[in-house]
This record gives structure tokens, C-alpha cells and sequence, in this order.
């Protein structure tokens, strides 16, 4: 799971950032289109309505250290799934 940002507004100007999502059995990418300044909560939020709503709770989230993952909101949320989130190195996802 990884932000891209800095990306041009889309033709209706109302997302400059992609939250990208990767299946690793599956391989399946996922792309969710976002705003850079979403916070976790709105985060959290997108991916239960968007992703584990429709494909079920996730094993585990391998992230970067993005303060939006690392917030103590996604650490509440992934004991109350009985979910892991481990973090990838720097440069080395």
C-alpha cells in the first residue's frame, strides 16, 4: 500500500492523488483515487468501503511509514481485525 501524489488534477479536478493497493497472491493491482491531504481516518474509511467491503479483512498491510499508516488509528484498527502492519524499509518496498 502506497500513496502517489503530486499527480494533475483529473479532468473534474475533484483528485490529485492515487492510493495504490497491490494483491500479493492475486497480483492485482487496485487504484484508488484520493486527495493528498486526506487524513487516516478518510483512509480508513476508503478502504472498508472501497476494498475489505467487497474482498473481505485483509492478512496483513505491508506499508511504508507514512504518518498515515502509522497513526494509532490504523494500529487500533489492525488488533481490532487481528490484522499485521508491518512496514516495509526505506527504498525497498
Amino acid at each position: 500500500m502506497d500513496w502517489v501524489t503530486a499527480l494533475p488534477p483529473g479532468r473534474d479536478r475533484r483528485y490529485d492523488a492515487c492510493l495504490v493497493l497491490v494483491d500479493r497472491y492475486s497480483r492485482n493491482p487496485m487504484f484508488l483515487p484520493c486527495h493528498k491531504v486526506d487524513t487516516a481516518m478518510d483512509t480508513a474509511i476508503m478502504i472498508w468501503n472501497k476494498v475489505i467491503s467487497h474482498t473481505g479483512v485483509f492478512q496483513n498491510i505491508i506499508s511504508d511509514r507514512n504518518p498515515k499508516f502509522t497513526s494509532a488509528l490504523w494500529k487500533n484498527l489492525h488488533n481490532l481485525f487481528g490484522t499485521k502492519l508491518p512496514f516495509s524499509t526505506a527504498y525497498h518496498p
